[in-house]
């Protein structure tokens, strides 16, 4: 995990910073429709959750993945590559990315394909955020990510997700006008106020004033949200002696 040195104290935690962006929240958890990682960490997320009796503050994060990744995109004809931008470095990232999260869908059933493109997933945030507003965020969660990771669903498309918040039982009136305007300034403040914080990547979990990167660090943000009684997780690399 990276962060800047302003954001990390001497013992290795970080400023309260988070703490103020996480607000009265006592979890929040910060995720992408396009991150296949944040997809397989929903559900251990919401067991841990629930183990623990605490509610999760979801929130959208839209990663900016050719900042860092490059951008490539997959031609008509669904198999060759077109107007990429990766370096060789770039792509053996992203094949692993993509090899390492099927293997864990695998797990429970669930479908990953590639992606035909870089998505802006600034509308689904968007869309999170209205069906948040509605008490609805598992439901229109639950909706989106299957269909959208075996690709079938569009998500630059406001109809689709206008759609998809129907399929949720949720009220779309008035989704569209919302999205273009008090909607989309309201996600870009939120994604402006957590990549300022130092929220980099999804999912990330906000927990007292620390944030943790990503599923695997779920035991421990499960022991801090206990009250960080009894023995604490241990480091998985311990028993092999690093």
């Amino acid at each position: 995990m990276e962060a800047s040195d302003s954001r990390l104290s001497t013992t290795g935690h970080f400023t309260p910073v988070f703490a103020r962006l996480r607000g009265e929240a006592r979890l929040a958890v910060y995720i992408d429709l396009k991150s296949p990682y944040a997809y397989i960490a929903i559900e251990p997320t919401r067991a841990m959750a629930r183990s623990i009796g605490v509610e999760i503050d979801w929130r959208p994060f839209t990663l900016d993945i050719p900042s860092y990744l490059g951008s490539a995109k997959l031609a008509k004809d669904g198999k060759t590559v077109e107007s990429a931008t990766r370096t060789n470095q770039q792509w053996s990232g992203v094949r692993y990315a993509y090899a390492d999260a099927r293997r864990y869908a695998a797990l429970t059933g669930k479908t990953i394909r590639g992606t035909i493109k870089i998505w802006d997933s600034s509308l689904a945030g968007i869309a999170m955020l209205w069906a948040k507003r509605q008490g609805g965020f598992d439901a229109f969660v639950d909706t989106v990510y299957p269909p959208f990771w075996r690709r079938e669903l569009d998500i630059d498309d406001l109809a689709v997700l206008e759609r998809a918040i129907s399929e949720s039982d949720l009220d779309a009136t008035g989704f569209r006008d919302w999205a273009e305007a008090e909607g989309r300034a309201l996600h870009d403040r939120t994604n402006d106020e957590a990549f300022d914080a130092g929220v980099y990547g999804v999912p990330s979990y906000l927990v007292e004033d620390e944030m943790w990167f990503g599923r695997e660090h779920l035991p421990r943000v499960a022991f801090i949200l206990a009250g960080r009684e009894g023995t604490p997780p241990d480091v998985a690399n311990r028993r092999f002696g690093t």
